[in-house]
């Protein structure tokens, strides 16, 4: 059974472990199955992507990766 968290999409969070420690943004999308979030400009990885219709020239995009959903915690107001 799927596990029930009080973090929701658009919900303003706290990093409190990690790299990003102290860091305050936007939830982009939870992924409860994994027990992962993704946060606007934490854990940005760069990725390296091949020419294509949506980006021509290729290069290196810059994209949020998940992070355990327990290294965050939820900023009342």
């Amino acid at each position: 059974m799927a596990v029930k968290y009080k973090i929701k999409k658009g919900d303003e969070v706290k990093v409190i472990a990690g790299d990003d420690k102290g860091k305050v943004a936007k939830v982009l999308a939870v992924l409860p199955k994994k027990g992962q979030v993704i946060v606007e400009g934490v854990k940005v990885a760069k990725k390296a992507v091949k020419p294509s219709e949506k980006n021509p020239n290729g290069g290196f995009i810059s994209k949020e990766m998940p992070i355990d959903i327990s290294n965050v915690s939820k900023v009342e107001g």
